[in-house]
């Protein structure tokens, strides 16, 4: 291990027809991470430079933010999995980079403690740990603990009797596109050096472009033509979908629950859980995820090198 004679992994841009292979390596088991299917990782490919590759029938990939690179888990047969992470670790040696891996899920968590050639530093990050709610809570929003979820719903119904929900078809992809770009730029406006909210309404754009080869499903909410709230996601798992993106306009009071309960209620009553992805340690975002009462949380995990 770690000597000058291993060979390179070669890496590879992510592109939308990588889709089935990748696909496969996330329906081998049973993931809860939000993050383990290709949707999330084209959205983000350009934003987080993803690279990808399989070899010796592990799955490979890397990302990047901000000039840091960073490895992400290693997916492919449970007995393969101490060889991959050898190979991460030669790959950074060879690199000349200090050894980074983000966003594993617990069960890849004690592979690392338990690897027998290095120690690791493991460190659970709250800010990234997915959010995951019962599909019945979020459609019937009953009992005391929903009460006032149940109010604003109500109001938006009264103060907008001829809001529609419509399940997202190709004919309403781009009004989508003009309700993404009107958060964008109210957006930019407060807080103008912040990267990430460029990047995720690329990341959003990127995915209303190929909405039909992802395979996803998506709502809106119309008041007459336009749309005031859209989201999508997809089945993760045998028994959970996962919410890859939910927006709406913020002047429209009602409009987030609104789209929330309904897509659910129309596209995911037959599964039993919904995750709703992480809140990124953002105040407003965590307190909005937390106040819909989740039944768990999915640890996520980032690996360092023990010096």
């Amino acid at each position: 291990m770690l000597d000058g004679s291993v060979k390179v992994i070669n890496f590879k841009e992510l592109e939308q027809g990588d889709k089935e292979i990748i696909d496969g390596f996330f329906q081998t088991r049973y993931y809860e991470n939000a993050h383990f299917n290709f949707t999330n990782l084209f959205m983000w490919r350009r934003a987080y430079n993803i690279m990808w590759t399989v070899e010796d029938g592990v799955l490979y990939m890397k990302a990047q933010w901000e000039g840091k690179e960073f490895a992400l888990q290693p997916f492919g047969p449970e007995g393969k999995m101490e060889a991959a992470i050898s190979r991460w670790l030669d790959y950074f040696k060879q690199q000349g980079k200090e050894f980074s891996m983000s966003g594993i899920d617990a069960a890849m968590a004690e592979k690392f403690r338990h690897y027998p050639q290095a120690e690791f530093i493991l460190s659970a990050n709250r800010d990234d740990f997915d959010y995951v709610y019962r599909s019945e809570d979020l459609i019937k929003l009953a009992g005391r603990k929903f009460h006032a979820k149940k109010n604003h719903l109500n109001s938006f119904h009264k103060t907008y009797p001829e809001a529609e929900y419509q399940p997202i078809t190709e004919e309403i992809i781009l009004q989508c596109k003009l309700t993404i770009n009107g958060w964008y730029r109210k957006h930019r406006q407060e807080a103008p050096d912040d990267p990430f909210i460029a990047a995720e309404r690329e990341a959003i754009i990127e995915v209303l472009n190929h909405f039909s080869e992802l395979k996803l499903k998506g709502g809106a909410i119309l008041l007459g033509k336009r749309v005031v709230a859209f989201t999508f996601g997809e089945q993760l798992n045998r028994d959970t979908a996962v919410i890859h993106v939910e927006k709406a306009d913020p002047e429209i009071r009602g409009a987030y629950p609104a789209i929330n309960q309904s897509f659910v209620a129309d596209a995911w009553a037959d599964l039993e859980f919904i995750n709703r992805e992480e809140d990124m340690g953002i105040e407003g975002l965590r307190k909005a995820k937390e106040s819909y009462r989740p039944v768990k949380l999915i640890e996520k995990y980032t690996v360092q090198l023990k010096k």
